[in-house]
């Protein structure tokens, strides 16, 4: 078979859990910092968590942001909506895209650190209270409630997979996808044509992986079927 060429881009990063808002509060000098994380992957929905958070505590002094959005991260901005320039927004930036995880390698054999966080909008909302901090403690301050809450959320691997078909038989579909699993491939559901069952199933966005994949279908069946080209996808798996 022809592989499919691999696309663009990184394959894998770390974005946040699908799921609710994560907040987090800290308290310097008074000072009350509530840090917001939501998973965005336009720079319109981070927009519009600023919006959303400037309702909600309509009565704070600031709401500072940041946000990355992309597989290779090439959306980055920040706003320190007030604050000296410099003081907020750029430190949650750097906090976002210096925050290191350990996560699996491409084989799965061991992890590695890794600094690729993205598609996350970070809103820090300031209630001033009464004591100036100072340039230097503001960026102290802006930092570490991001770095806080990144080390408190919950985390996921977003992998590109591509999916692949094979056509069967459906006196040996059964057994075929038992061998698949077996040898670790994630399967995607079986579509039903005529005298054959169409197994789907996909796998890391590599050239090494898909070869080896394919090698291995044609072990199993000994040369009789072969992979389909069907596309890609995004998979998160949870971080551990």
């Amino acid at each position: 078979m022809t592989l499919p060429l691999a696309s663009a881009g990184p394959n894998s990063y770390t974005t946040l859990a699908s799921g609710p808002d994560f907040r987090h509060e800290i308290s310097i000098k008074r000072s009350r910092f509530i840090t917001v994380l939501r998973r965005v992957e336009q720079e319109s929905s981070a927009r519009e968590l600023v919006s959303e958070l400037r309702k909600e505590f309509y009565d704070a002094r600031h709401h500072c942001s940041a946000f990355v959005i992309g597989s290779d991260r090439s959306i980055q901005r920040s706003n320190d909506d007030g604050e000296p320039s410099g003081t907020a927004g750029i430190p949650m930036l750097d906090a976002l895209i210096r925050r290191e995880v350990h996560a699996p390698s491409s084989n799965g054999s061991d992890t590695s650190a890794a600094a690729d966080l993205s598609d996350v909008c970070a809103v820090v909302v300031r209630y001033f209270g009464g004591i100036l901090l100072g340039a230097g403690g503001l960026v102290r301050a802006y930092s570490e409630s991001v770095s806080t809450a990144l080390e408190l959320v919950p985390l996921v691997r977003r992998e590109r997979q591509q999916l692949f078909t094979v056509a069967v038989p459906h006196a040996q579909a059964g057994r075929l996808e038992n061998d698949l699993r077996s040898a670790g491939y994630v399967m995607t559901g079986n579509t039903y044509d005529g005298a054959e069952t169409q197994l789907g199933l996909a796998m890391y966005d590599d050239e090494q992986v898909i070869t080896a994949a394919v090698e291995r279908l044609a072990a199993l069946t000994a040369g009789r079927c072969a992979l389909t080209a069907a596309g890609n996808d995004w998979v998160d798996t949870p971080l551990t």
